[in-house]
């Protein structure tokens, strides 16, 4: 990752940090009328927004869209917003580099209209691989020694895997079998989180999942109870990100991460993971670390999709990489599981690793308690969980 941390991107977004000190509250820079609602477009919600592509979307995938740009150039918000990242940022004026980057879309956006016939065959990272100016020529140590690690976001079916039903079954019964997993109707999970490389120090981290589709994530720092309480819920309809620091507060998701809430929610109960996307397709392994993966892939609605990475061993579950449709590249959401224990005859992963486009964090679990009752006001709005 970029040393330089983008630093103000935790502040603008903050979706899946919950670890960051730096991030704060910039609603002076937003219209004085803003109300973050469903159908809102980002052309309004901000001030002077008006790339033909981005200012038509919701405010939620213009901030994913923010770090898509950030991540391809390496750039963190400040190096285009003066002062991000401190409480003295002007996210309104036009810098050289904001009016670059608008041109830079626009042109993305021609090349893939008249060359690709609409379809996203290019995007920021296509050129910028994480630098300012794209290079013209290749290193020939890279050529030589140092193989391509980059994989392409569409899995291609591979003959000779086995289809994927046959791994979902193996996954399922690995998990505690289909007559146990479809018992399991709740769980409440306790733990702690872990800011990547220990920046913004650890919080009391709790998981509220319902079946089949509800589930909410709350951060708490009780060491520091002046950073407010984090959250991200779902209700099976609805969804909401809360962030005291962010440049948003709290907002409803109406966009890709409305898709990606529904998915997570959705495995937490893996005996429905043969319905929560459709035209599955079985690839080529994929490595992690030194160890290959089977991985199979899925599609949802509005052009969103997730790639899952089966230990070939356990059967288990290792990793869910979900895309969701941005015009300059695809908002790239990571989960990791690991050191998966067995719960009253189910194995649940107790390490999650969360990454995003600007950050990353790790929850360590140290409970697990199954088929309890929640209150449904767990999946509303995390602020009226205070």
């Amino acid at each position: 990752m970029n040393v330089r941390w983008r630093l103000a991107v935790a502040g603008f977004a903050s979706v899946w940090l919950g670890g960051f000190v730096w991030a704060v509250r910039m609603s002076a820079q937003v219209q004085p009328s803003m109300t973050v609602t469903p159908g809102k477009k980002s052309g309004e919600a901000f001030k002077n927004v008006t790339t033909s592509t981005l200012k038509e979307l919701s405010v939620d995938d213009f901030i994913g869209s923010m770090g898509v740009i950030s991540a391809a150039l390496g750039f963190d918000c400040a190096d285009c917003h003066p002062g991000a990242g401190s409480d003295q940022v002007d996210w309104v004026v036009d810098t050289q580099l904001k009016k670059t980057a608008r041109r830079m879309v626009e042109m993305v956006a021609t090349i893939n209209r008249t060359q690709f016939g609409g379809a996203q065959k290019v995007t920021c990272w296509t050129c910028h691989h994480g630098r300012v100016d794209p290079a013209t020529s290749i290193q020939l140590d890279v050529l030589y020694e140092t193989p391509n690690s980059e994989v392409d976001d569409l899995v291609k079916v591979e003959d000779g895997q086995p289809t994927a039903d046959q791994i979902f079954d193996k996954y399922i019964q690995a998990r505690g079998g289909a007559q146990r997993l479809a018992g399991l109707t709740s769980l409440v999970a306790t733990g702690n989180s872990l800011g990547y490389m220990g920046l913004g120090g650890s919080g009391d981290f709790t998981i509220y999942a319902k079946s089949p589709n509800q589930r909410t994530v709350v951060i708490t720092y009780k060491d520091h109870p002046e950073r407010g309480t984090s959250g991200w819920s779902f209700d099976g309809r609805t969804g909401y990100i809360s962030v005291p620091r962010a440049l948003l507060g709290e907002y409803e998701l109406v966009g890709e991460e409305l898709d990606g809430a529904r998915l997570e929610a959705q495995l937490f109960f893996p005996g429905q993971i043969k319905t929560i996307l459709n035209n599955w397709r079985v690839g080529a392994r994929r490595s992690i670390g030194d160890r290959d993966y089977i991985v199979v892939q899925g599609n949802g609605p509005r052009g969103y999709m997730a790639t899952l990475y089966f230990d070939p061993e356990t059967n288990l579950l290792r990793r869910l990489v979900r895309y969701g449709p941005s015009p300059v590249g695809r908002v790239i959401v990571q989960i990791d599981y690991s050191d998966y224990r067995d719960v009253n005859g189910i194995k649940f992963p107790f390490e999650y690793k969360f990454s995003w486009l600007d950050g990353r964090y790790t929850a360590k679990l140290t409970n697990i308690r199954t088929n309890v009752t929640i209150e449904a006001s767990k999946f509303g709005k995390p602020s009226a969980m205070k």
